[in-house]
């Protein structure tokens, strides 16, 4: 089947891609929503830079939209119109437990007839960051909820020892909570690896944000290709 798949960059969405490739299904685009200023990207606060980036390392093109949250369903539904037309059939969902979230995306996606997946829906957190590791996926924490995790959690490498101790924190692992977002820089689907440089803590109301100021892709082995 033809499909897009909803990007944040983060390990849920790049896992839920990953899943869909290995069932045969064709991801023809990476779908974000940008927040109205298209600088950033409205969940993960990805620069626009940047995101481009994951889409040429990974080989599929990103389509994008802005939006406020008062306008977010009115432009996702542009966008699965655009889908619908390109030939279209599914959307992939990197969405795992929240009823509400699997509600809206089936009402949504009813009307154009755009069939929803969700490969990771009902999956135990700490089985699926572990099928994140073990696939051979390289992400980081970018984003931590203030009075949950400190900003020392930033640029944390997503590893059995990061589960470790979001176990001993009595944290959500997956961070379903918003309790951190991350960035996915290598992995089974990338053809080339994001190797990020200057960073810095930028703060927006309860969350702290790690900017990545200065990347670049680096070409990967033969070996290492999907």
């Amino acid at each position: 089947m033809k499909v897009f798949c909803s990007w944040s960059g983060g390990k849920d969405s790049c896992l839920s891609c990953y899943k869909a490739m290995l069932e045969g299904h064709d991801v023809a685009y990476l779908f974000t929503m940008f927040a109205t200023t298209g600088r950033y990207t409205r969940s993960h606060r990805l620069s626009k830079e940047l995101l481009l980036a994951q889409s040429q390392a990974i080989g599929i093109p990103v389509y994008c939209r802005r939006a406020s949250w008062n306008t977010y369903e009115r432009e996702f539904k542009r966008a699965l119109a655009f889908f619908k037309g390109k030939g279209v059939q599914g959307g992939v969902f990197g969405d795992l437990h929240v009823n509400e979230h699997r509600e809206w995306m089936e009402r949504v996606c009813a009307e154009p007839e755009i069939i929803p997946l969700l490969p990771l829906w009902g999956i135990a957190g700490k089985d699926l960051l572990g099928q994140f590791i073990k696939a051979g996926f390289e992400a980081m924490v970018i984003a931590v909820k203030d009075g949950l995790l400190g900003t020392d959690w930033l640029g944390r490498r997503i590893d059995q020892r990061f589960m470790n101790e979001m176990e001993k924190e009595a944290l959500d692992i997956c961070g379903e909570n918003g309790e951190y977002h991350t960035l996915v820089v290598d992995g089974p689907i990338f053809r080339k690896r994001i190797a990020t440089r200057d960073t810095r803590v930028v703060k927006r109301k309860e969350v702290s944000f790690l900017e990545i100021l200065n990347f670049e892709l680096k070409e990967k082995g033969l070996e290492e290709i999907c």
